[in-house]
């Protein structure tokens, strides 16, 4: 795993990502996928969905439940009733803190600036930066700057603690923001909604005022009864949806891990209230396998149970697949994915409009009419079970995973730096991508040694063969073979073939492994077998 400057330029050098409007300067928050990039993402989704609903073969895993339990899929609007948000809480709860520099004029979340107190003779300071963005190091040097202390004088600033949250501190008067020259320049925190905000019809007014989701998992919730009458499911069962959500970040940052506009993988999984901690251990330990199984080094995982003060207003338990990193601090992790228990929140409340204080901590909020100020639908969302004949709304386990931090993580993992010969076998540094063969967005690159003797018209009816078995292959003649070499290394190709004299004499070509530079000599007639045997 490498910096994060070397990464990003990587990505864009070879077309994983793009900053969006780069042309007109950017839009913060919202990036492009490039050729490989694109590429990668599918296949992290495609991966996902195989696992998770198409190539799912579990029988249960609790004693007594029904086996095997279904999984199945939805694609929902990105654009919903907006009573929808209403009653799942968005609307009301869905929002951060942030404060303004009222000198620089920037903006920030009030729970990712941290800082220390500096004392330097006889002032002191609260002196901040944003969390993630080698913080220590940023209050260092901003506290020099504000005390006008030396580099070599450096010793003489007094830091008193650890780094802490400036949620800690209740008055800002001696604070200074992470770009301010001087002290008391924040403002106190206030709440900001985060949800995007739009308007349906051809009328813009209020009346057709409309929000872009934050989440995907409501479609699956008011979905639940045509999904059942339709599917003839029974619970247990899983419903999967992948798809586009929109949050308006106070400050999107880090490349593609806090961002406007992302995607999520998610599960919501119906079971009886009585297993549904079962099931909650289960999800939480098989979707923590599939990143390791995936390639993500384990001591660069982990699973971190949520605190209750850290809980979501739905969630009675959940717990985080986290990973650290290289934009992070060392020691500290960034989310994955959250496995959350929601209880019977989700079902009730768009069903009643109310929340059941066994099942979620909030209390029921009433209008000027003393009624339910959000009132659900009305309709029926319990489960009857045909076998038993009993009548309960079920719980929910929801693994919610995100396929851009998913797909970033990877792409943090795969880069390497090692050892290489070249054309004229000296070693040398060479940067190589590697991804796991089933998430690598070219599987093969077909290469000809030389633009004659025949050997680019036998290379593109290997390239063409590649293509039509739905294996993804690129073709190039183009430079030195030790190039090309290099050049697929860093889009993360694992396999090279190249064809060469030998090929017009015998009808084989060398086949070239990305990871460990082994070479072997295939016959033509077994490239398409082996490769799809060795990416599978």
């Amino acid at each position: 795993m490498g910096s994060m400057e070397k990464l990003v330029s990587l990505c864009k050098r070879r077309g994983f990502l793009f900053q969006s409007s780069e042309i007109y300067g950017g839009l913060n928050g919202f990036w492009d996928y490039g050729p490989l990039g694109v590429e990668l993402k599918r296949n992290v989704k495609d991966t996902w969905w195989r696992d998770m609903v198409n190539g799912h073969d579990d029988i249960s895993c609790l004693e007594g439940a029904p086996s095997p339990y279904e999984m199945t899929g939805l694609d929902c609007t990105i654009i919903m009733h907006p009573q929808v948000w209403k009653c799942s809480g968005h609307y009301d709860l869905f929002h951060d803190f942030m404060v303004d520099c009222r000198q620089t004029k920037k903006r920030y979340r009030h729970d990712q600036l941290c800082g220390r107190w500096v004392t330097h003779r006889d002032k002191k300071a609260f002196v901040t930066s944003q969390e993630g963005d080698e913080a220590d190091e940023n209050i260092e040097r901003q506290a020099m700057k504000f005390f006008k202390v030396r580099a070599k004088d450096k010793d003489s600033l007094e830091y008193d603690g650890k780094t802490v949250s400036l949620t800690t501190l209740d008055d800002f008067a001696e604070v200074l923001g992470p770009d301010a020259k001087e002290l008391g320049t924040l403002t106190e925190p206030r709440e900001f909604n985060l949800m995007f905000k739009t308007y349906v019809g051809a009328m813009a007014g209020e009346e057709g005022a409309a929000f872009l989701r934050p989440e995907t998992a409501q479609g699956i919730f008011v979905n639940f009864k045509n999904v059942c009458d339709s599917q003839r499911v029974r619970v247990p069962f899983g419903v999967a949806q992948v798809g586009k959500s929109f949050r308006n970040e106070i400050t999107p940052r880090n490349f593609t891990f806090r961002s406007r506009e992302f995607e999520q993988m998610e599960i919501e999984f119906f079971c009886h209230p009585d297993r549904s901690h079962e099931w909650y251990k289960f999800w939480r330990d098989r979707r923590f396998k599939w990143y390791t199984d995936l390639g993500l080094a384990s001591e660069r995982l982990q699973l971190r149970d949520h605190h209750e003060d850290e809980l979501s207003h739905y969630s009675t338990g959940t717990a985080d697949i986290e990973y650290a990193f290289p934009f992070l601090n060392e020691g500290e992790f960034g989310e994955l994915e959250g496995i959350a228990h929601r209880g019977d929140f989700d079902l009730r409340s768009h069903m009643e409009g109310k929340l059941d204080p066994n099942s979620n901590p909030l209390t029921l909020q009433l209008g000027e009419d003393g009624k339910p100020k959000y009132r659900g639908s009305g309709k029926d969302l319990t489960y009857r079970d045909d076998l038993t004949n009993e009548k309960f709304i079920p719980h929910v386990i929801e693994p919610s995973a995100g396929a851009d931090r998913a797909t970033l993580a990877f792409l943090c993992e795969a880069y390497t730096e090692d050892e290489a010969p070249d054309d004229k076998g000296n070693m040398k540094t060479r940067t190589v991508m590697k991804f796991d063969p089933r998430l690598a967005p070219l599987k093969a690159a077909v290469l000809p040694l030389v633009k004659k003797e025949g050997m680019p018209e036998v290379a593109k009816d290997v390239y063409k063969a590649l293509k039509a078995a739905g294996i993804a292959a690129f073709y190039d003649e183009k430079g030195a073979v030790g190039r090309r070499y290099r050049r697929q290394d860093e889009a993360g190709t694992p396999y090279c073939l190249t064809v060469d004299g030998d090929t017009l004499k015998d009808k084989t070509v060398t086949l070239r492994d990305r990871d460990s530079l082994e070479q072997i000599r295939l016959p033509i007639d077994d490239v398409v077998s082996e490769i799809s045997k060795r990416v599978q």
